[in-house]
C-alpha cells in the first residue's frame, strides 16, 4: 500500500497531489492518504467518482484523517 502525507494542506492541494501520485501505483493497489482538512473525505469521494478510482474507507486517528483509495484505472 502506498502512502501520501498531505497533512496541513487545504483543498484542493491534497486531491491534486493524489491525482498525480495515484498514476505511480499499480492498478488494484491501495493508497493511504493522511490529511487534516475536515472536508477531505467529501473531496476525495468526488475525486473518485470523477476519476473512476475507488473510495475504500476513511477513519480518524486523533486529528489525522486516514483515507484509503484503490486505483482502478
Amino acid at each position: 500500500m502506498g502512502q501520501l502525507d498531505a497533512q496541513g494542506l487545504k483543498c484542493p492541494l491534497p486531491v491534486l497531489r493524489v491525482r498525480k501520485y495515484i498514476k505511480t501505483i499499480e492498478i488494484g493497489e491501495e493508497l493511504k492518504v493522511l490529511v487534516t482538512d475536515p472536508s477531505a473525505p467529501k473531496d476525495f469521494k468526488l475525486f473518485c467518482e470523477q476519476s473512476g478510482q475507488e473510495f475504500v474507507r476513511t477513519s480518524q486517528d486523533g486529528g489525522v484523517i486516514n483515507i484509503i483509495l484503490r486505483r482502478i484505472k
